[in-house]
C-alpha cells in the first residue's frame, strides 16, 4: 500500500486528481476506454474540479458511482448532483459515458441488479473497474458500507441497497466489486478521520478495513488525518 501524506485538503485534491488522470490515461491506452467510479460526500468535490481540467480523451472515459443516496433527481443530497456541478459542467464527457445509480426506481433491489449489469457491459463480467475512488467517514464507513449494515457482508452481488444511514437509504458497490478494481485510491482529509483511518488500514473493527491493502492501493491524506498512522 502506498500512503502519501501531504499538507492540506488542497494538496490532497491535487494529488488524487493527478493519480486518477494518470490511471485513466493508462487504461485508455491499454484497452481503448476507462471506467472510473467515484464516491460521494463532501471530500471529492475539489478533486473532481481538478480532474475536469486534465487533458484526457474524455470521449473514451466513463464515469460511474461508488455509492448514492436514495433521493430525487437534482436533490442536493444526491452525489450525482455534485458530479454535475463539479465535473460534468467543466469536462466534455459525453452523456452516454455518464452512469448514475438508478436510485429513483420504485424497486431499488431490481435497480441495483440493473446497475451491476450496466457495469458488466462497460467493464466485463464480473466488472473490473479501472479506478475506484473511496472516502472515509469518521465512523470508518467507506462507500456506503456503514457499521452494522448487512450490506458489509454481501459477497454474491456487485451492487446492493443499504438500510437507512444518516437519514437516507443508499445504493453502493459491494466489497467484492471494490476490491476487484485495477486501482483503488482513498482520499481522506481532517483530524476527525485520523482514528478511522488507522482502524481501516491496520484494524478490523470498521467497514473500511474490508477493503484490500494490496496491490495497487494508494491512500492520499493530509497531515491531520495521518496523525495516528
Amino acid at each position: 500500500m502506498d500512503i502519501q501524506v501531504v499538507a492540506d485538503r488542497a494538496e490532497v485534491s491535487e494529488r488524487v486528481a493527478a493519480l486518477v488522470a494518470g490511471w485513466a490515461a493508462e487504461a485508455v491506452a491499454a484497452r481503448g476506454r476507462a471506467v472510473l467510479a467515484f464516491s460521494g460526500g463532501s471530500t471529492p468535490g475539489p478533486t473532481l474540479e481538478r480532474l475536469a481540467r486534465a487533458d484526457l480523451p474524455w470521449e473514451r472515459i466513463h464515469i460511474a458511482q461508488v455509492d448514492e443516496r436514495v433521493a430525487p433527481d437534482g436533490d442536493p443530497d444526491r452525489n450525482w448532483t455534485m458530479f454535475g456541478e463539479r465535473l460534468f459542467a467543466h469536462a466534455p464527457i459525453p452523456e452516454a459515458n455518464r452512469h448514475p445509480m438508478p436510485v429513483t426506481a420504485a424497486d431499488l433491489d431490481a435497480a441495483a441488479t440493473a446497475y451491476a449489469v450496466e457495469l458488466a457491459t462497460l467493464a466485463g463480467d464480473p466488472p473490473l473497474l479501472d479506478v475506484v475512488h473511496l472516502g472515509l467517514g469518521d465512523d470508518g464507513h467507506t462507500a456506503s458500507l456503514a457499521p452494522g449494515d448487512p450490506v458489509c457482508d454481501v459477497r454474491d452481488v456487485d451492487v446492493a441497497v443499504t438500510g437507512t444511514y444518516r437519514g437516507r437509504r443508499r445504493m453502493t458497490l459491494t466489497v467484492p466489486a471494490i476490491n476487484r478494481a485495477t486501482w483503488i485510491v482513498w482520499e481522506v482529509v481532517g483530524g476527525g478521520k485520523a482514528e478511522a483511518l488507522r482502524e481501516a488500514l491496520r484494524g478490523d473493527r470498521v467497514p473500511g478495513s474490508l477493503i484490500r491493502r494490496e496491490p495497487a492501493v494508494t491512500v492520499v491524506c493530509d497531515t491531520a488525518a495521518a496523525a495516528l498512522l
